[in-house]
């Protein structure tokens, strides 16, 4: 087994912790819950390319354009 393999288990952390945090009602811990979505992302691409799981990484950047809309749109409902 390669190292790179285990990337993907602190990225199946770094996803559900991030779910966890995106779901309060604290404005502050949703950002960080956009920003752990966004390390999640990275780990599972760099899995998905390591594996040649390309609907993965398909599927994570699509995922990462929609956790910088939760970030804009997170940061713009609290200066409002």
């Amino acid at each position: 087994m390669d190292l790179i393999d285990l990337i993907q288990w602190p990225a199946m952390a770094a996803s559900l912790a991030a779910a966890w945090l995106v779901a309060s009602a604290s404005e502050r811990r949703r950002a960080y819950g956009f920003w752990v979505f966004l390390l999640s992302n990275v780990l599972w691409v760099v899995w998905g390319v390591h594996t040649s799981g390309w609907a993965l990484v398909a599927l994570q950047l699509g995922l990462a354009a929609m956790n910088i809309r939760g970030l804009k749109k997170n940061d713009i409902e609290g200066a409002g």
